[in-house]
């Protein structure tokens, strides 16, 4: 396995743009992080899951986690193996009666898997290397001066000056004109 390394649960976030779902994996012994896009109830379960609440019910995971211990299937791990077209893909890992099988699953079903089932996590190292995030090194250290909080003008600042020569161009009282023609 040494192709492979082992990665834990960072965070699950929500895009305030898109209202996507990206679960965020933290390598185990390195400062590297992978983003993966999921869907709002794959997310949804895998918050349950980490938070420990208690359903009345069982859902799809909780179903196929109970199935696997009524079968005396034992899940040693996940595994996200590959990355191709921006998208991911994984295996469950299981010893069912001492044979090692994998079965294809979605990374987002696979980590739901593992959180209820408490087996660890992996991701091939080439996917990682292909698509894993390092943090600037200066956020990671936390070393920030005071010069680092200071406001700087950005690209976007400039990009909005466009806007605000615009509403600086604007007649108040031009609304009120066009809404009596309207009349």
């Amino acid at each position: 396995m040494s192709d492979m390394i082992e990665v834990t649960i960072n965070s699950i976030l929500v895009s305030l743009m898109s209202q996507q779902r990206v679960i965020i994996l933290r390598e185990i012994n390195f400062e590297r992080y992978l983003p993966i896009m999921v869907g709002i109830y794959e997310a949804e379960h895998l918050t349950l899951a980490l938070q420990e609440i208690a359903i009345s019910r069982p859902l799809t995971y909780e179903l196929f986690s109970n199935t696997l211990d009524a079968l005396e299937a034992e899940l040693l791990h996940v595994e996200i193996v590959a990355l191709r077209d921006e998208t991911y893909y994984g295996n469950l890992v299981l010893n069912i009666d001492g044979v090692i099988s994998k079965i294809d699953a979605r990374p987002s079903d696979a980590i739901n898997l593992a959180v209820r089932q408490d087996v660890p996590i992996f991701v091939n190292r080439e996917v990682m290397n292909e698509a894993g995030l390092i943090p600037e090194e200066d956020i990671t250290k936390g070393t920030y001066t005071a010069a680092d909080s200071k406001p700087s003008k950005t690209i976007e600042e400039d990009r909005l000056s466009v806007f605000e020569d615009f509403l600086e161009q604007l007649d108040p009282n031009q609304e009120e004109d066009n809404e009596e023609n309207l009349d």
